[in-house]
């Protein structure tokens, strides 16, 4: 059975690279969606052809891991694509967000890609690909969103390093490295409560200038997967980030931050 595996389906980008896929129904028996929210991916499944396997899962508990990889040695599949989308951010000061937050971000955005990897890759022929949803943030240090950015950085350089490992079976790994995002749940969800309104009542980041939108970036990156891009950036503003980065120093590319977060 050839199957493609998309965490984080319920919504957003997630949502939209089972569209894709479904795009490319030909190629996969199943896709199984991954989200804690079993009803969204029970609708997800209404809107496309390809049969969708629904697993309501919550990726920061362990017991998500155990269920997958039991599955996978019931099914004996042949996982073709995995898209590790699921992913958590908070904006705010060090203590506007609370511990039991920053422990999610971690988690989610660190522990489930890693952890889907691991368990996938048993089941990964050659030719098989892999697309971890990074971000522009983890090119650089942002304070106010400091936990979130660290977070995708983890994971950009972990995919960077994971795609030369598996050079040799013939698996591509790209980290995929979006800007801002505007009509996906995303942003509201990172300027809920004290951390996005700060402790002056003002948005530590005002406005999100320039963003994409959920269909354009997910094409982009669907492409540059298929290309074996070990890098995509989905749109002019974070390939711009992607370049300066390399070549400002941290600490005058926090002070550009700092203006552009309050405009």
């Amino acid at each position: 059975m050839r199957i493609a595996v998309v965490t984080g389906a319920s919504s957003g980008l997630g949502r939209e690279f089972v569209k894709l896929l479904d795009a490319d129904r030909d190629k996969w028996d199943q896709i199984w969606v991954i989200a804690r929210r079993a009803e969204r991916l029970q609708e997800l499944a209404g809107t496309v052809k390809t049969t969708l396997r629904v697993l309501p899962m919550d990726l920061t508990e362990q017991a998500s891991f155990e269920q997958l990889r039991t599955l996978f040695e019931e099914e004996q599949p042949q996982i073709g694509m995995l898209i590790n989308a699921a992913g958590f951010g908070k904006i705010g000061r060090y203590d506007e967000i609370s511990d039991e937050q920053t422990a999610r971000m971690i988690d989610l955005n660190c522990r489930a890609p890693v952890m889907l990897c691991q368990i996938c890759l048993t089941w990964m022929p050659e030719g098989a690909r892999i697309m971890n949803i990074c971000s522009t943030a983890g090119f650089s240090p942002l304070p106010y969103f400091n936990v979130y950015a660290a977070s995708k950085s983890f994971l950009y350089r972990y995919s960077r390093a994971l795609r030369v490992e598996l050079l040799q079976r013939g698996i591509s790994v790209t980290a995929v490295c979006p800007y801002w995002v505007k009509d996906t749940e995303f942003i509201p969800t990172a300027g809920e409560g004290e951390g996005g309104k700060g402790s002056r009542g003002r948005s530590r980041i005002r406005h999100f200038p320039l963003s994409s939108r959920q269909r354009s970036v997910a094409r982009l990156a669907m492409q540059d997967t298929k290309r074996r891009f070990a890098v995509s950036t989905p749109g002019p503003v974070c390939t711009l980030h992607r370049f300066f980065g390399k070549i400002l120093p941290d600490e005058l590319f926090m002070s550009i931050w700092a203006l552009i977060r309050r405009l």
